[in-house]
């Protein structure tokens, strides 16, 4: 598997909500022995980023990650990336009901090699996020 198609999994089989798979089988051999997900705050290996987005794809049944563009150097892609979705229970501390959705920017910096994720630097913009669904 290439980089771009490693890419196109991680967004539209692992992090979109679908009928055909489920996080953890896209991202198992996509990942890297050694894999971390490093945040704002703290970091994550394989298995606690697989864990994450289980439990996402279940508070947030039709969570979308559509990546908007990728710019590309060497084994760098960072992706900018919309998130959408409809939380239905205790998101980030805000009761929800799946009434209200969200939209929000996201930014990914993956390092890669040869069809693997080694790393991910991410942010995104869960401030926003609680701020329409409280409105």
């Amino acid at each position: 598997m290439t980089n771009l198609e490693a890419i196109s999994a991680f967004y539209e089989k692992a992090l979109t909500v679908n009928d055909s798979t489920r996080p953890t089988a896209v991202l198992t051999p996509l990942l890297a022995e050694g894999y971390k997900s490093y945040g704002s705050v703290e970091s994550k290996n394989a298995e606690q980023l697989m864990g994450q987005l289980e439990f996402f794809w279940k508070l947030i049944p039709d969570l979308r990650w559509e990546p908007i563009a990728t710019i590309i150097e060497n084994d760098l892609h960072v992706v900018r990336s919309q998130a959408t979705g409809t939380p239905n229970g205790d998101f980030m501390g805000i009761a929800t009901d799946g009434s209200k959705s969200f939209k929000i920017m996201t930014i990914d910096i993956h390092s890669m090699k040869d069809g693997k994720f080694i790393s991910t630097r991410h942010v995104e913009d869960w401030a926003t996020a609680m701020k329409q669904l409280k409105s």
